[in-house]
């Protein structure tokens, strides 16, 4: 059964251009499952945090987030990239561990 999503936001930072990360998308109900349905479909990391998602809602699009939110949102960004590197080791080893880490380098 698919799990219905409360709220939704999506996030963008590019530290080139942005001080901060900006809210790129939010929305709760339908367009909260939209949310997620399009980055699914291109492949785009989704974190849940039913709580921060909804405290996103209250922002503006295209605005960045405030400063009280910098290190909650640094660590789902570090999480992201954390597993966007071990997949990208999986797919150049092909090689896991039992523990869904890659064997790479070991």
């Amino acid at each position: 059964m698919k799990s219905k999503r409360k709220f939704a936001a999506a996030l963008r930072h590019d530290a080139k251009s942005d001080h901060a990360p900006v809210v790129t998308a939010k929305g709760h109900g339908t367009v909260a499952e939209k949310i997620e349905q399009i980055a699914n479909e291109s492949d785009t990391p989704v974190v849940v945090d039913e709580a921060l998602a909804e405290l996103m809602t209250h922002l503006h699009v295209e605005a960045p987030i405030p400063s009280e939110l910098y290190e909650v949102v640094a660590e789902v960004f570090a999480f992201v990239y954390k597993i966007d590197r071990e997949m990208k080791e999986i797919h150049e080893v092909g090689n896991v561990t039992d523990k869904g880490g890659s064997t790479h380098g070991k």
